[in-house]
């Protein structure tokens, strides 16, 4: 297991979290939603997220009715949130606006 893969200790998913003010811990998984003018909107959105967890080959759960995101992102391969579930989340992030 490479060191992205490790789970990540409450505190350091504390320390995380700052650097990604929007996202919240629900149930153990990086919890975000999104709401969009319309579906067609929504559905941009997620293509552009899609080569992002291609890229860090970490996929997120996430739904899509109208014009709502829910993102949810976890390791279930570790068990748990990871360095590449901030990473994923940051990249989020960096395509919410565009």
């Amino acid at each position: 297991m490479s060191p992205r893969d490790r789970v990540l200790s409450a505190e350091e998913v504390a320390d995380r979290l700052v650097s990604i003010p929007e996202w919240e811990m629900v149930d153990g998984h990086l919890h975000r939603e999104f709401t969009y003018a319309n579906f067609a909107e929504a559905w941009a959105f997620m293509n552009r997220v899609a080569p992002i967890a291609e890229e860090l080959d970490h996929h997120p759960n996430w739904s899509n009715v109208w014009n709502s995101v829910v993102i949810d992102i976890t390791s279930h391969d570790s068990g748990g949130p990871t360095e590449r579930c901030f990473a994923l989340a940051k990249g989020i992030d960096g395509v919410v606006s565009i």
